[in-house]
């Protein structure tokens, strides 16, 4: 009950402080999502869905997505160093050593998510993005596989009746040698949209290998004719960004800037030139179209390859990746009742080769390995909206199957390992106590298989015994708008019980494996507040937004086990149980403008044994600007104000207790922007 007294007293301090009308006010904004197909106004889904725009996206130095998707109440990402991310949706990171796993991805409804199961989340810069939807949960009913949720990444330009021409160039720089530049081209008209971008990246880091590059262009844009719509989607990203590894305890208070030092006859990070390269190239169209009045046809088409290096510590591997895909799907509207269907395909073609690492360069094949891995399902969803209700029901039939083989053997064979096709239902029920304010229900199962980086891991061996986790969702929920809707809320509590976890292992030299053990229980709650103090004032504070968000989560094992260890009952590794964002967001007159955000991050266990914890953090930020009325944009920051040494991505349950990975200290960052045209 803590954090329910927590809310409803900072509720009670908000309304009360500035309960009385004293200036002109408008409200915020009314929010629309798209998720699970249905677009809806945020208030009234019955669903789970955070929403971040471009007001929330551009509180930061604008170089980074961790900062900016830490906000939301539930969602945790986490940087190891530069440009490796990772990503949990109201779950543990015990599957995630790095990467996005267990999340399905999508951008301008096109699937970033291989047939893998992988997702190189790290490719997209925040500046090609123009909004996000978070769905936090099983969303099998509607997006496949995966226990934890879907990210929307949204960046389609509206179509308008005068044609325009819009450029945009940018400049930021900052401390360890930051330097990123972007520039870009949109063209709108009423049947034609095009967006253009460009971006460098680069930066020294604070810590011993850890520098990065980042070079990406995209192109998108669409045509819309009488009742259809034709989108496109091409990117290409080379990224490159070194690896420092996880160092101990003592290491991090001696030197945080240090990185994983060699170890008996193990050489250190420095040593082998541990390091990530990436090139990408995706392309992807999406089609839709209105046939008759009651009827719409959906359809994407995509296609990837990616050329992959990373010199470890104890070998270099190379992949070869092409992944395609196709979705169609088809809905029916009428009054108070949408019918929806659909299917999607992914297939992944993988060459995987295992060289001996000498000083950063490939040496001896040890493994050369072919893996082909295809997911697919189909699903079913209907909502009935009489009156005040909304009643959705859906499911979906999802399989996974690999077929692999090892070519360096004398006796290479392909084998094959499927994954039983699994039937995931989801039902919401929703009630609008008024025009303002919903409440809602719902129950979901969520099924994921393992990943080809997890099938296939840094170990070198194939792990065909792994088998799928699942487990059921149960939720409630109240959300919507009060005092004029000025004061925006979401308040939800939920339990899910996953089942045949898979979880993470290290052997001696660093290298993971995956192995199913026992379960989790998860209880949750969250929370969001944002409150209109007063807008478009007459003084010298124009407008003043607060906005707050908690979440509380009592994780722990469930019948879990290692070898004669059992750990049932533990607090779930690399979850804290406490985790508050706040902020504020103030605009003066002629133009300045002030936004500051505190996370405050409670000890998080780094042992499934839980015998050793990181300790709390307290991330202070803040960014001043200055914006010119027609095209100029200044703005300077600083991150880590309170100058803390924390790990802002720790390796759990690591080999010689080499948990922590320090995220920077205190450092300032500042930059310019001209946006002009017609």
């Amino acid at each position: 009950m803590k954090p329910f007294c927590f809310l409803c007293v900072y509720l009670f301090a908000v309304t009360a402080a500035t309960g009385q009308d004293t200036v002109r006010r408008t409200g915020l904004d009314e929010v629309v999502v798209e998720a699970f197909h249905s677009r809806v106004l945020w208030k009234t889904a019955p669903a789970s869905v955070a929403v971040l725009g471009v007001k929330e996206m551009s509180r930061y130095a604008g170089t980074s997505l961790v900062p900016v998707i830490n906000t939301v109440a539930g969602v945790r990402m986490e940087e190891r160093s530069p440009a490796s991310y990772r990503l949990s949706f109201r779950g543990s990171l015990l599957r995630s050593p790095f990467g996005v796993r267990n999340i399905k991805v999508y951008w301008n409804n096109l699937p970033l998510t291989d047939g893998g199961g992988n997702t190189y989340l790290n490719l997209i810069d925040i500046s090609q993005v123009g909004a996000m939807e978070l769905l936090k949960g099983p969303a099998a009913s509607v997006y496949g596989a995966g226990t934890g949720g879907a990210l929307l990444l949204k960046s389609e330009l509206p179509y308008t009746g005068q044609t325009t021409n819009r450029f945009r160039i940018g400049i930021t720089g900052g401390a360890y040698g930051l330097f990123s530049q972007q520039a870009g081209w949109d063209h709108v008209s009423g049947s034609f949209t095009s967006s253009l971008t460009q971006l460098h990246q680069q930066s020294d880091g604070y810590r011993d290998q850890s520098a990065t590059r980042k070079d990406a262009l995209r192109w998108q844009g669409g045509w819309q004719w009488r009742k259809s719509r034709l989108n496109y989607l091409v990117f290409y990203s080379d990224l490159y960004y070194q690896t420092p590894g996880g160092i101990t305890l003592a290491q991090m208070q001696a030197n945080p800037k240090t990185a994983r030092q060699p170890v008996g006859v193990l050489p250190g990070a420095v040593q082998q030139k541990a390091a990530i390269y990436n090139k990408t190239l995706f392309a992807g169209l999406s089609h839709q179209s209105a046939i008759g009045d009651h009827w719409m046809l959906r359809s994407f088409l995509m296609a990837s390859q990616t050329r992959f290096a990373n010199p470890f510590i104890t070998n270099y591997e190379k992949r070869k990746e092409n992944n395609i895909g196709m979705g169609l799907g088809i809905s029916y509207t009428a009054k108070n009742i949408q019918w929806q269907n659909g299917a999607e395909w992914l297939y992944n073609r993988s060459a995987i080769d295992n060289y001996g690492n000498r000083s950063g360069v490939a040496d001896m094949v040890q493994y050369q390995d072919k893996v082909f891995a295809s997911q697919w399902f189909v699903y079913s969803q209907w909502q009935f909206t009489p009156g005040r209700w909304n009643i959705t029901a859906g499911a979906s039939l999802n399989n996974q199957s690999y077929r692999y083989s090892r070519l360096t053997d004398p006796m290479a064979f392909y084998q094959t390992k499927r994954i039983s096709a699994v039937v995931t239902p989801r039902v919401a029920v929703s009630y609008r106590l008024n025009s303002d304010v919903t409440l809602y229900a719902m129950a979901a199962k969520g099924f994921s298989p393992p990943t080809l980086a997890e099938f296939r891991p840094s170990d070198g061996r194939f792990h065909g015994d792994l088998n799928a986790e699942y487990g059921w969702n149960y939720e409630a929920g109240i959300k919507g708008y009060r005092i004029r809707q000025r004061l925006q809320f979401d308040l939800a509590i939920y339990y899910f019980r996953l089942r045949n976890a898979i979880v993470r292992r290290n052997d001696s030299t660093g290298a993971e494996f995956f192995v199913n053990a026992g379960g989790t229980v998860q209880k949750g709650l969250e929370a969001m507040l944002k409150y209109d103090v007063f807008q478009n004032g007459a003084g010298f504070v124009r407008d003043l937004d607060i906005w707050s968000s908690y979440a509380w989560q009592d994780y722990r094992f469930d019948d879990y086990r290692q070898g004669s260890a059992v750990f049932s009952g533990n607090a779930v590794t690399g979850v804290p149980r406490h985790n508050w964002v706040t902020g504020a967001d103030i605009r003066f007159a002629k133009g300045w403008y002030l936004q500051l955000s505190f996370n405050l991050t409670s000890k998080l266990p780094l042992t499934d044994a839980g015998d050793v914890y990181a300790e709390a953090s307290h991330l202070l930020q803040g960014k001043l600007g200055y914006r010119t009325p027609r095209h100029w944009h200044f703005f300077a920051g600083m991150d880590n104000i309170l100058n803390e040494v924390y790990s802002l991505g720790n390796d759990i349950n690591a080999a010689g207790r080499r948990f922590y990975n320090p995220a920077p200290r205190r450092n300032l960052f500042a930059g310019i922007l001209l946006q002009f045209g017609n």
